[in-house]
């Protein structure tokens, strides 16, 4: 896939300040949008209000709304799983990052309804593509740290997909009926009660 070209061009914020718009800028608008709304809230009018800039300037970084898509979900990709696995990689010890990610992982998809968004839309093609990457890149990571943890190949990955079916779920059901999901020093101890059964050694 061809990337958005790496130009920018000035536009005027309130005030009369100028600051320089990038690609970068409209694919997170555009990932702002999916949350919203699902992929059909990708266009270009909108998001360039949203963006307080013009249509034309859509057309300084890419040749079509195709395009901006993909740079959505390219940068979803970076955000929510490269970023958050190196953001993670400091706490040396495989059990307490796992349950770092966890707390971490349902947290944001309790704030932001994107993720849930996408999987909505995942007759898409792009969408489908990249939920499988991100779906193959975080379960091996998961699985990477079970093994780590001390189980077996074959026994980490079953329980690091378990672990992802469990945030899944939880992002799901946080969204559909959040009422139904613990909140406060309750949120903590469930999640932790979710980490020990999936960390338990029979």
């Amino acid at each position: 896939m061809v990337m958005p070209r790496q130009r920018t061009e000035d536009r005027t914020k309130p005030g009369g300040a100028r600051r320089r718009l990038t690609a970068q800028d409209w694919a997170e608008a555009a990932l702002a949008a999916i949350g919203e709304g699902g992929l059909a809230a990708v266009a270009v009018e909108p998001i360039a209000t949203r963006l307080g800039t013009t249509k034309g300037s859509f057309y300084w970084h890419f040749a079509n709304r195709e395009a901006l898509v993909d740079a959505a979900l390219e940068r979803w990709e970076q955000l929510r799983t490269e970023a958050v696995i190196t953001a993670m990689a400091a706490e040396p010890d495989p059990e307490r990052r796992l349950r770092g990610l966890f707390a971490y992982a349902t947290a944001t998809a309790a704030e932001d309804p994107l993720e849930i968004a996408l999987l909505a839309t995942a007759a898409d093609p792009r969408v489908a593509a990249a939920l499988r990457r991100v779906t193959d890149r975080r379960v091996g990571h998961v699985a990477e740290l079970f093994a780590a943890a001390g189980f077996p190949e074959a026994e980490a990955r079953r329980r690091g997909l378990l672990a992802y079916t469990a945030y899944l779920g939880h992002a799901q059901l946080g969204h559909a009926v959040p009422g139904s999901l613990p909140g406060g020093a309750d949120r903590d101890a469930y999640l932790d009660s979710v980490l020990d059964t999936l960390l338990r050694r029979d």
